[in-house]
């Protein structure tokens, strides 16, 4: 059953996507759904290289900038964070701010939170618990050219 928590990500969320910590959070996968052209959800996943929370209203994203769901943030706005793992699930609804910044082929968002749902299991489900969420392997290597350029996308600042 989920429950409201309002338009900021509760603190521990924003340092879990802070990348204070990046190489314990590498390997874990996050869902992002937009909103295609027909009103259907289109997934995509993420990894903590490519979302940096800049506080806990703002999200950033670095996506390919040639991509469907780049196609969908820039024409409807409409964003979700899926973030499923043994500690916690919450849902992040979100909306884009303004036209992506464009830097070689990563279009970098920014997604004001408009609600966070915490999901939790409702009482009769008794012990029922999620026991692990969506990974991959092997992690990069930090140091890795397509990494440095992510990470530097997720602080760029636009041009005045």
């Amino acid at each position: 059953m989920s429950r409201a928590l309002g338009a900021t990500l509760p603190a521990a969320l924003v340092s879990e996507l802070s990348q204070s910590d990046l190489p314990s959070r590498l390997g874990l996968a996050i869902p992002l759904l937009t909103v295609d052209a027909d009103g259907r959800p289109h997934p995509m996943l993420l990894s903590h290289l490519e979302i940096l929370a800049v506080s806990a209203s703002i999200l950033r994203v670095a996506i390919g900038g040639r991509s469907r769901s780049a196609a969908n943030l820039a024409a409807r706005g409409h964003a979700t964070l899926l973030l499923i793992e043994p500690a916690h699930t919450f849902y992040v609804k979100c909306r884009a701010a303004g036209a992506p910044l464009v830097l070689g082929d990563l279009a970098r968002f920014e997604l004001a939170v408009v609600e966070v749902l915490e999901d939790a299991a409702a009482a009769w489900e008794e012990d029922l618990r999620i026991t692990g969420g969506i990974t991959y392997a092997p992690a990069p290597a930090l140091d890795a050219p397509w990494v440095r350029d992510t990470l530097a996308a997720l602080r760029a600042e636009p041009a005045a």
